[in-house]
């Protein structure tokens, strides 16, 4: 079973989604904290007036160690992430524990490295360390804030730049502009194609700017095949659903990576948490944002509320369970544990499918027993069998975000499968 901790990257204080190229600016109020410092959620927190920071970093982001005098229980808690190493710290392989990734993915990296996320304190050495291929910048989109800053000062070409020329000139992981620019206690959107996905009126009136924050890392994207800029593919929140991202990837003839056993050209989703979140069939979206459930409100020392920034999950945040969700779910890890388990034997099962379909595929063209255009509808009925399959797969919650979702994708994915297994015979 893949991580649940769901380190999703966010902050809220105060609702401010600032949108940058060209998209415009939303500001809505922030709560006052009661006289009695408690609060029911970050939204409720006072913050403090922003303190100007000079920064003679490269690239002009500050970092988090820069903020940590203005806000030291937050950057406390922030660097609390850095215990996040895994089990026991021992990451879980999925190569191990899901043998049948070895043969869906044979013909990019994921086949081969493709462990649990760890503490956002680890974006940058994690991409060092991993044995996957990286040739091209693009790969450190959501690694390091001082790239992102760099394409918001150069523009898209900074995507296409040799991965160790950037690489030499970055040093932040995942941190404070990431979600807040170099202005703490605001909703910034840094990265230009969520931006470019996101007009105004949806941003405004449809989704909260702490949601969109998190979600331009935590989302399903493509690297451009003319430009190699990080893109995603689709320009609101109409048309983020599996199908329809499905088939603008038909349309554009899209191509992740080429199965080296079949010649199939597969699509590889990414970590589509924004797009389940805010699907049809989400019982919370509109309710509660992502640092709702994956931060919280802690107390300092003088009993003061402050945004917690150390990223959990909600099943292991007590106060949470007992003060909010409790008022709907008498026992919400149970309720979640059967869903995650429901959720991964099915995903078991349509693997299997999905390697049976590698094997006999490959052995009919090997062959020549089937005609070319069985060939090619059985290629067709592979590729969108495992973008169904897939977009559960590597969704870190497991079906807890939006199990209606979930079960909608792999009853596509199996009926798509068994079509392909009955023209393989």
């Amino acid at each position: 079973m893949k991580n649940k901790s769901l380190d999703i990257c966010m902050a809220v204080l105060g609702i401010v989604l600032l949108v940058i190229f060209g998209a415009s600016a939303y500001v809505t109020g922030h709560t006052q904290v009661m006289e009695s410092k408690k609060v029911g959620s970050i939204s409720e927190i006072s913050i403090p007036e922003v303190p100007e920071v000079t920064t003679d970093r490269l690239n002009g982001v500050v970092s988090a160690a820069e903020w940590e005098s203005h806000y030291p229980d937050i950057y406390a808690s922030y660097m609390k992430n850095a215990e996040n190493t895994g089990h026991g710290g021992m990451r879980i392989s999925y190569v191990e524990t899901d043998p049948d990734i070895q043969v869906i993915y044979d013909g990019m990296g994921f086949s081969f490295d493709y462990t649990e996320a760890i503490g956002h304190n680890f974006t940058l050495n994690d991409i060092a360390e991993t044995t996957r291929p990286h040739k091209l910048a693009n790969c450190l989109t959501c690694k390091t804030p001082d790239m992102t800053a760099m394409v918001n000062a150069m523009g898209k070409g900074v995507y296409s730049m040799d991965f160790d020329e950037m690489y030499a000139q970055v040093s932040e992981p995942v941190s404070c502009y990431n979600c807040h620019g170099n202005t703490p206690g605001t909703m910034v959107i840094t990265h230009d194609y969520m931006a470019d996905a996101m007009n105004d009126e949806i941003a405004a009136s449809r989704v909260s700017g702490s949601v969109v924050s998190c979600a331009q890392c935590h989302i399903e994207y493509y690297f451009d095949p003319a430009t190699k800029a990080t893109s995603v593919p689709y320009d609101s929140l109409d048309n983020l659903d599996p199908d329809s991202i499905l088939a603008f990837y038909n349309k554009m003839g899209f191509v992740d990576f080429t199965n080296k056993n079949t010649g199939v050209g597969m699509i590889k989703v990414q970590h589509p948490e924004f797009e389940t979140f805010m699907g049809e069939g989400s019982v919370h979206k509109g309710m509660y944002t992502c640092a709702d459930c994956h931060m919280g409100v802690s107390y300092n020392e003088k009993g003061d509320p402050y945004a917690n920034h150390f990223l959990s999950s909600p099943l292991e945040n007590e106060a949470l369970l007992k003060d909010t969700c409790s008022m709907c779910h008498a026992d919400l890890p149970a309720q979640v544990k059967a869903i995650q388990e429901e959720i991964t034997g099915r995903e078991k099962q349509i693997s299997a499918m999905l390697v049976e379909i590698n094997t006999k595929l490959a052995a009919a063209i090997d062959s020549g027993s089937l005609s070319e255009d069985v060939i090619n509808q059985i290629k067709s009925l592979d590729r969108d069998a495992q973008f169904y399959w897939d977009f559960v797969y590597v969704e870190n919650a497991e079906g807890a975000h939006n199990s209606a979702l979930s079960r909608q994708c792999l009853d596509k994915a199996e009926a798509l499968a068994k079509q392909a297994l009955a023209l393989l015979g």
